[in-house]
């Protein structure tokens, strides 16, 4: 038989009791000092190998109380599947989470998320367009009247040239939506974009209120692309993109790489000492000011991620903002062995 427990949804700032009916599914609230979880409760199930046709179900169920949620209040959203087993455990995630849970919920105070596709209406006439590049035209001109013809790798060469123009073709047309629609939002998130005909793939987080003025001018961008891109959008929604919460279980090597990583060797650390080390790391491996340095960008990213595990792990051994600091030896990591964090 398998194990019921709490299936988390995500946290809002409240400190009542409530339900969410949804028919087959009722979901109310656990409060913890100001914040409240909401879950349901649920048969413990693994997302991550679950059929294809049973997640779809759940993500739409998922979905739908989500939205539910959302006509009364902002919800940061947890990472789909998350379970614990019992209230008491929901509310040590909430303690351990408090400080960043909190910073969560202030900076997305009455704010959604709107998800912007835009897609090329004819890809053929685009790839023409941009095969008549002078650069393009003058490289196959001169493969033309090259002796011994045109080979395979000159092909190659031809097509590379090509996906350049039409990746910085495509690039232009997305910074100028971004920057119009950024004009009005808070922030954006691009995504992936899922393949050639894809132009943007981006998330904007916006206040609630502006939503009709997004769309207004999202329509009149429209107009401006119409016998060039298709539009289409989806929301609003929760900030998936810019703050879904992830509760896990830390490795002591993980912290201990990320003390390493910030130059930190005293085992007892305060925030400001956190914040002190990050930025004087940022100084010697920020892309910017050391443009010629190799992998620089590498480095650069793990002194942030390296600095994000540290933050969190503070936040979770201090629930209290006047507490002073926190271990980082093997002893203290054991009564730490919960981070309520963002996902990356």
């Amino acid at each position: 038989m398998n194990k019921t427990g709490k299936y988390i949804y995500g946290v809002i700032n409240s400190s009542a009791e409530e339900c969410f009916d949804m028919g087959e599914v009722a979901a109310y609230t656990i409060c913890f000092e100001g914040i409240a979880a909401v879950v349901s409760d649920s048969e413990i199930v693994d997302y991550n190998h679950m059929p294809k046709d049973s997640l779809a179900r759940l993500l739409v169920s998922h979905q739908q109380l989500i939205e539910k949620v959302m006509t009364k209040h902002t919800i940061i959203p947890m990472r789909l599947g998350t379970f614990a087993s019992s209230d008491e455990e929901v509310s040590m995630i909430l303690s351990t989470g408090y400080r960043t849970i909190k910073d969560i919920l202030e900076k997305t105070k009455d704010s959604v998320e709107i998800d912007v596709v835009a897609t090329l209406c004819d890809f053929k006439s685009f790839l023409q367009e941009v095969s008549q590049e002078d650069e393009i035209t003058q490289l196959k001109q001169s493969l033309l009247n090259k002796e011994g013809g045109v080979t395979i790798d000159d092909q190659m060469k031809v097509g590379v040239l090509v996906k350049n123009h039409l990746d910085k073709k495509k690039e232009i047309l997305a910074n100028q939506i971004q920057t119009a629609l950024g004009e009005i939002t808070q922030n954006l998130k691009a995504h992936d974009l899922m393949d050639d005909k894809m132009v943007l793939n981006t998330a904007f987080l916006l206040d609630k209120n502006r939503q009709k003025e997004f769309e207004q001018k999202l329509d009149q961008i429209n107009d401006k692309f119409e016998d060039k891109l298709n539009f289409r959008c989806v929301g609003p929604l929760p900030p998936y993109s810019f703050y879904t919460l992830e509760v896990k279980k830390p490795q002591f090597e993980e912290i201990d790489w990320a003390k390493k990583k910030l130059g930190l060797k005293d085992d007892f650390i305060t925030a400001i000492e956190i914040q002190k080390a990050h930025r004087r790391t940022a100084m010697t491996c920020h892309p910017d000011k050391n443009p010629n340095t190799p992998n620089i960008e590498q480095k650069f990213e793990e002194m942030t991620r390296a600095y994000k595990i540290l933050l969190d792990y503070y936040r979770a051994s201090n629930h209290d903002e006047d507490d002073e600091g926190c271990y980082l030896n093997e002893q203290a990591f054991e009564k730490n062995t919960v981070l309520v964090t963002t996902m990356a």
